[in-house]
């Protein structure tokens, strides 16, 4: 059931991410000639007044396909006629729907939320050496640049810092302060049972759960989810991760339906999948925005260079230059995938 279920969510991804380019570019004026889910060949095809709807055999992607958009169109409600700031919105309109996406779903999850952690300080613990420097009321808003939306992340972002001179920025009284190399390490304190445990010494704070605050931490766990997007690639650009640490569509698949397996009831397991594909919907809206060719991004790249270079020498860029190189990117990417493919099927047989 949760692999079907995991199989489905993907197809859901997709279809977003193609709609919010279609119902841009229709925005637009733009002639659409096929919204497509799946690639390969054509199961089922509706041909409206002028876009043909259909349904492909592989559930391993979508597409939208637009009058102009791989070369040069005398249609003038064709993607190439278009301003380039229509072209952006409608380029940029797939990721934001699947941000769109994950935020609605983390809205699901939190609806029966009662409250959420806060960065704000409510108390400290007897003899804490911070009290005094910060105060009850004070929000704790970033370390060493790092943005807090949750307790959780004080901590995190905390412990990183091996010498414990952290750069705090707090709110108090509705004004920012800086509190540069402040330097706060866990202290020892003595639990009920006489054993020790190392804390900050800080009680952080409860928001109640209203409809304005589940909206606001909703937003914030959706941003937390960029900044772990964006912490990964990182890692695998600085050689911190390998390519053996990627997963793909079937590692994914095989995740979700881990995490729907372990959890003791379904309906922990299907709240599970639900954060899953919350996390997932956000990370495909970062990575197609990616400056790499045959992305979203690349696409927005190579346009924003075609103008710039129009700009310069007075000359449009020959359109077929452009193809190429999204050609090129297309199929290294297909080879990414098959590699990655590989080692998800290795991974799980291995086990």
């Amino acid at each position: 059931m949760y692999i079907l279920l995991a199989i489905l969510a993907f197809g859901i991804l997709i279809f977003v991410h193609e709609l919010g380019h279609f119902l841009t570019a229709k925005a637009c004026g733009v002639k659409v000639t096929e919204f497509a889910l799946g690639m390969g060949p054509q199961i089922l095809h509706r041909q409206g007044k002028e876009t043909l709807y259909s349904l492909r055999a592989l559930p391993i992607g979508g597409f939208c396909a637009m009058e102009g958009e791989e070369g040069p169109s005398e249609d003038p409600r064709a993607f190439a006629n278009q301003s380039v700031g229509r072209r952006l919105l409608i380029l940029c309109a797939g990721s934001a729907m699947n941000f769109l996406l994950g935020l609605v779903l983390v809205l699901i999850l939190y609806s029966g939320a009662q409250g959420f952690s806060s960065p704000v300080i409510q108390d400290f613990f007897p003899d804490c050496p911070y009290e005094g420097t910060l105060q009850a009321g004070d929000e704790i808003w970033s370390v060493n640049g790092k943005r807090i939306y949750f307790t959780a992340n004080f901590s995190e972002f905390a412990a990183e810092d091996r010498d414990g001179d952290l750069d705090l920025v707090i709110r108090r009284d509705g004004k920012k302060l800086r509190l540069d190399g402040y330097h706060m390490v866990p202290v020892e304190y003595v639990k009920e049972d006489g054993t020790t445990e190392l804390k900050y010494g800080i009680y952080f704070g409860v928001e109640e759960a209203t409809f304005f605050s589940t909206l606001k931490f909703s937003y914030y766990t959706c941003l937390d989810f960029v900044r772990m997007v964006w912490q990964g690639l990182a890692q695998l650009f600085s050689g911190r991760a390998s390519m053996a640490d990627m997963t793909g569509v079937v590692g994914i698949v095989d995740i979700i339906n881990e995490a729907g397996q372990s959890a003791p009831t379904v309906s922990q397991g299907l709240e599970n999948i639900l954060y899953l594909v919350a996390f997932i919907a956000v990370n495909l809206s970062v990575m197609n925005m990616l400056p790499i060719p045959a992305l979203d991004g690349g696409h927005v790249l190579t346009l924003l260079l075609s103008r710039l270079i129009e700009a310069v020498t007075g000359k449009k860029p020959d359109p077929r230059i452009e193809g190429y190189i999204h050609y090129i990117g297309l199929m290294l990417l297909l080879l990414l995938m098959a590699v990655i493919l590989f080692n998800d099927v290795t991974r799980i047989l291995r086990r």
